[in-house]
């Protein structure tokens, strides 16, 4: 049975919420890659294949925040069966501080066999460069 982007989108927002980074990291094809196109300073463009991700959301993101719940989450699914949206909000904390997050996302991914090849994350660089410049003021 072939596994839908729709299925492939709600495991990956299970395993982000979760913070099963083992999970999330398995549902990428091993030459698949996160892009931030907006983002602050210090936060890398893109993250190509699953090491890259896996040390950088272990590594970094990990330790920065903790998301407690997903809110107004809506798939889209497109004409393309391989491509799919996601729009959602985001609360948590940020680790370090204990300061509350609200994140709004919107990704664009493309799946391709069950697993993703391009993970286009659109959130909001404002929010990230806040919670960034409060744990650099500690």
């Amino acid at each position: 049975m072939t596994v839908t982007s729709r299925v492939v989108v709600e495991q990956l927002l299970r395993a982000s919420l979760a913070q099963d980074m083992e999970t999330f990291i398995s549902l990428f094809a091993p030459d698949g890659f996160i892009e931030w196109p907006y983002r602050p300073d210090g936060v890398p463009g893109r993250l190509e294949g699953r090491d890259q991700v896996r040390e950088f959301l272990i590594g970094q993101a990990g330790a920065l925040v903790k998301f407690d719940e997903y809110r107004n989450t809506v798939i889209y699914e497109t004409t393309d069966p391989q491509v799919a949206i996601v729009e959602y909000e985001a609360y948590g904390t940020v680790i370090p501080t204990g300061a509350p997050l609200h994140q709004t996302i919107i990704a664009v991914l493309r799946i391709q066999d069950g697993l993703v090849v391009s993970y286009r994350d659109y959130l909001n660089p404002l929010v990230l460069a806040e919670v960034l410049a409060s744990v650099a003021r500690g």
